[in-house]
């Protein structure tokens, strides 16, 4: 190799590192990294991320609803654009990497390319996506759905816990709740979405690999359960009488581990549980508890859901019990371009040699997107799966991998297929 070939510019995954950290201390909490939508964290976030995407050679915008949008032009000016991009709002007390994985490379991979002086037929866009967590509003990929012209109007209504309405959030943070369509893009301006993510589950970790493919976001539904029995006195009503709802309830949840296990990629989760009347010596007589389903097939979802149903009527029937269920989240799943995935694959085996496909049992803005365009996703090694948690961590060496395969992906995007 020639010494002019070792000073070509490549993605530097030490640069990667620092820019998490720097953001990771852009938090409302010292106890722990939280920043949400439309909060002043998010305007130093959004400032820190546009002065970042300037400094590698991109004209920066911030949209109408607030995502932080980067253009590096192509060959020609107005040619359509390849967006990259992930989110930068967090989960309260989150990890480092969840979604600023993304968007920290797509940046450094439009600073190599910058650093070369190379221009591509198409543009690239990498996209800092405002609120895909929800953790304020409970406004799921808010900024990705306005971009993808799904954003509902009625969310401008939402209040935190506050009681702070998200429109008024809006206009303090700069921004007109009026033009939040104007977020919404054209189709034709775009030639797909790439999202570059941490796993947030241990299977490239289990198999000792730094990157996969991902082939579907899993669809989810989520259900709100309530068990009713008859409150009694404890010391008084004998076990055979009783209409126990607390000991229906777990017998539920067993239900549902049983049944997820018993069904070829499926999860289910009951993460929340609450007894009424609470009391140690009342046996109970309400519980309500969640309940979140996923599969990265939404008729495998829909069998998990009517196999927990039907063993919920057998325990129902047998304890004596009533059992209602509201659902209130029901999402499809998203499969990711073939594509896309090819040229995905085609990277990987370049950079590690194994190709890994994994459905992806978390949400991601691409999901949103696939309503306006092809999407594929990128997934980088995370020790041991943690995530949603300060745990959460990424070694230098597979940021910078993950750099080098989205650069691949780039550098031989054909948007044709």
């Amino acid at each position: 190799m020639s010494a002019a070939a070792d000073r070509t510019p490549t993605p530097d995954g030490a640069r990667i590192m620092a820019h998490i950290e720097a953001l990771a201390a852009i938090s409302e909490s010292s106890a722990g990294l939280t920043r949400r939508y439309l909060t002043p964290q998010h305007r130093r976030a959004n400032d820190q991320v546009a002065a970042w995407m300037q400094d590698a050679g991109m004209t920066v915008r911030e949209d109408a609803v607030g995502n932080v949008i980067g253009r590096y032009a192509g060959d020609d000016a107005d040619a359509p654009a390849l967006m990259i991009g992930s989110h930068l709002d967090t989960v309260i007390m989150a990890g480092k990497y969840d979604g600023m994985l993304g968007v920290v490379t797509a940046i450094e991979c439009v600073r190599t390319l910058h650093a070369r002086g190379v221009r591509l037929p198409f543009a690239i866009e990498v996209i800092g996506f405002c609120d895909e967590e929800g953790a304020r509003f409970h406004s799921t990929y808010l900024g990705s759905r306005a971009v993808a012209g799904t954003f509902e109007p009625s969310l401008l209504e939402r209040q935190d816990d506050d009681g702070i309405r998200m429109a008024e959030a809006m206009v303090a943070f700069g921004l007109d709740p009026g033009r939040v369509a104007e977020a919404a893009r054209p189709a034709d301006e775009l030639l797909g979405y790439l999202e570059l993510h941490i796993e947030q589950g241990p299977v490239l970790d289990k198999q000792g690999l730094a990157s996969a493919v991902v082939t579907a976001i899993a669809g989810a539904t989520r259900w709100v359960v309530t068990v009713a029995g008859a409150a009694g006195h404890a010391g008084t009503v004998p076990m055979a009488l009783r209409r126990d709802a607390l000991t229906a309830a777990a017998e539920c949840a067993l239900a549902v581990e049983d049944v997820a296990r018993s069904f070829d990629a499926t999860v289910g989760t009951v993460g929340r549980f609450a007894v009424a009347p609470g009391a140690s010596n009342v046996i109970p007589g309400t519980v309500e508890f969640s309940v979140d389903l996923r599969a990265a097939e939404d008729r495998r979802r829909s069998e998990l859901s009517a196999e927990i149903e039907r063993r919920w009527r057998e325990i129902a029937t047998r304890r004596r019990v009533e059992i209602d269920i509201e659902t209130v989240h029901e999402e499809s799943s998203v499969a990711c371009a073939p594509r896309l995935r090819r040229q995905i694959a085609a990277a990987i085996a370049r950079e590690q040699g194994d190709i890994v496909e994994l459905p992806s049992g978390a949400g991601h803005d691409a999901a949103a997107m696939a309503a306006l365009t092809d999407v594929g996703m990128i997934f980088v090694r995370c020790h041991g799966g943690v995530s949603h948690d300060p745990d959460e961590r990424i070694a230098a060496a597979d940021a910078e991998a993950g750099a080098r395969i989205l650069l691949d992906v780039i550098e031989h995007f054909d948007p044709t297929g």
